[in-house]
């Protein structure tokens, strides 16, 4: 079945960076885009970024643009959030997802979550 784990969030303080992996399993992960949400407390789930399955297109959203950087690796089935520049803003659980069919037959798979929280 699909499985996605995501690992590396914790406490940074503002200005500082981290880099969260989500590992992917149970699907051919290099034929579908991947990508990342966030939920802040008392928040909606927000979109965060998103990347083609082979790594060519990559789209954020203005709040973490230039900050935060998406990227995949097809030989490990393994997606990547680099954030720097953290701001105690971006303190939310992070999911990973993998948009799973094509055309508009698809599915959305979620992963768990990992928290990020920055100090100020």
């Amino acid at each position: 079945q699909v499985q996605l784990v995501e690992s590396g969030g914790g406490l940074v303080q503002a200005g500082g960076s981290l880099t969260l992996s989500c590992a992917a399993s149970g699907f051919a992960f290099s034929r579908y885009a991947m990508g990342w949400f966030r939920q802040g407390p008392g928040m909606e789930r927000e979109f965060v970024a998103a990347i083609s399955r082979n790594g060519g297109n990559t789209y954020s959203a203005a709040s973490v643009k230039d900050r935060f950087t998406i990227s995949r690796d097809n030989a490990r089935n393994t997606v990547y959030l680099q954030m720097n520049s953290l701001k105690p803003e971006d303190t939310a659980v992070y999911y990973c997802y993998a948009r799973i069919g094509s055309g508009s037959n698809y599915y959305i798979y979620w992963g768990q979550g990992t928290q990020v929280t920055v100090s100020s």
